[in-house]
């Protein structure tokens, strides 16, 4: 694998990650103004160009596998 491949894959993880842990603090606190910021602008970044250019896999479709699975924990 290229390194630039290796860098992509990092950046949608860390993506992917904040936004379960913004999901979890939501869950715990729906009111949560720091959690939702950072929902919302991780979602913005899946919903994004530069998303696509990263990865093949729909931002829609990781975003609701993200939900449900914190739905479910």
């Amino acid at each position: 694998m290229e390194p630039y491949e290796n860098l992509a894959i990092a950046i949608v993880l860390f993506a992917a990650r904040d936004y379960r842990s913004a999901l979890k603090r939501l869950k715990k606190n729906p009111g949560g103004k720091e959690a939702m910021r950072t929902a919302m602008k991780c979602e913005q970044f899946f919903r994004s160009g530069w998303y696509s250019a990263l990865s093949n896999v729909s931002g829609e479709y990781l975003i609701e596998q993200l939900q449900k699975e914190v739905r479910e924990a």
